[in-house]
């Protein structure tokens, strides 16, 4: 009997040995997936702060892109008014001065003085 009592009090420790390796084996896989949980969070709370961030710096990108392209086309719209004034003001020379350029050119043209070009000699 006494061994008979050995050997079934070997067979209970035996299952508590085992109960307890499963349940050290169920801690070590509840702690390695709450690290794997708390990875993931953590990558996840990292993915909202540099998204957050990205977001920010191409606010402030497109603020200041904004602030250069507006000045270049008020540049732009400025030099357009300044082409379209020169403009304006050489037709308006050319209209008050035609009339008197050409009667010159006409005249330079049609009146013709004979004269002896001075580097004319006459050879006699």
């Amino acid at each position: 009997m006494t061994s008979q009592s050995q050997g079934i009090h070997q067979l209970l420790q035996a299952e508590k040995r085992a109960k307890d390796k499963l349940e050290e084996a169920k801690k070590k896989t509840g702690t390695a997936s709450g690290k794997g949980k708390r990875l993931k969070q953590a990558k996840e709370e990292a993915m909202v702060e540099i998204d957050q961030y990205r977001m920010q710096r191409d606010k402030e990108f497109r603020l200041i892109q904004s602030k250069i392209m507006g000045s270049q086309s008020n540049l732009s719209d400025e030099i357009e008014e300044q082409t379209l004034g020169k403009i304006q003001e050489l037709n308006g020379h050319y209209n008050k001065h035609m009339e008197s350029v050409m009667n010159q050119l006409l005249s330079m043209v049609c009146d013709m003085k004979p004269e002896i070009h001075v580097n004319y000699r006459a050879t006699n």
